[in-house]
């Protein structure tokens, strides 16, 4: 079997999948919680917070966040030229290395993010 060929055993395999539909609902919450906000200059503090949630899921958490992380940020900016694309994927990727997503939240954001 291939799969047993490249290392992965099925119980890690599902604790992938876990790890990666957790994440998953990591990076949706942080991105629900932006718009509901709506708050000035939040936006690097909720990619942080969603790669960071996500990643701390483990190897299949920081997987999911990165290809989320991608597709959503990278991709759709680069398709409608938006603004600060590199800059989301700095707090991307500062969240998904652990780095604290605090380091990038505005001053008066409520304590409820």
């Amino acid at each position: 079997c291939l799969l047993a060929e490249s290392g992965f055993s099925e119980a890690r395999i599902v604790g992938l999948d876990v790890d990666w539909t957790q994440s998953a609902k990591d990076m949706f919450r942080a991105y629900q919680d932006m718009r509901e906000t709506n708050w000035k200059n939040s936006d690097k503090y909720f990619h942080a917070r969603g790669n960071y949630d996500a990643a701390s899921r483990g190897p299949g958490g920081r997987w999911a966040a990165e290809v989320i992380s991608y597709f959503i940020c990278g991709r759709f900016d680069m398709i409608l030229f938006l603004r600060n694309a590199e800059a989301d994927q700095d707090a991307n990727r500062w969240g998904r290395n652990g780095g604290d997503p605090n380091c990038n939240r505005p001053k008066g954001l409520p304590e409820k993010y």
